[in-house]
């Protein structure tokens, strides 16, 4: 079972920046994604950004030039440097790690997708202000 633990979380005006942690407590072999999702109250949980084992990333397109993610796998961490930040970005925010084995493909190759995620952590709340 995977365990995730995230922190970083709290309450910004529009236009500042958070930087969000996970450390995750062990990988299965395997396991090519890790990233982040975020749920906003009376919204389903939507991806944010991910990271495959080789640090090819995707980003949902809300947060593209805003956002970067960022991993070591070495210490089976995944951070999530929020810039710009808007208060459409308030939300409930999990780091996330990908199910054994599965990926996504596309021309430029292999990728993680929101679909190929499979455990998450508590969450950490992201309050952001105008």
């Amino acid at each position: 079972q995977v365990r995730l633990l995230e922190s970083g979380g709290g309450s910004v005006q529009s236009g500042g920046s958070l930087r969000l942690s996970c450390a995750a407590s062990v990988l299965p072999y395997s396991t090519f994604c890790m990233g982040w999702f975020r749920q906003a109250p009376g919204k389903e949980r939507e991806g944010v950004a991910t990271i495959y084992y080789t640090g090819r990333t995707w980003y949902a397109d809300s947060v593209k030039g805003r956002f970067t993610v960022s991993q070591d796998r070495a210490k089976n961490t995944v951070d999530l440097q929020m810039n710009i930040l808007k208060p459409e970005d308030t939300a409930m925010y999990y780091c996330a790690a990908g199910v054994p084995g599965r990926r996504s493909w596309d021309r430029g190759g292999y990728y993680c997708g929101p679909v190929d995620f499979g455990s998450w952590g508590q969450g950490t709340q992201v309050t952001v202000s105008s």
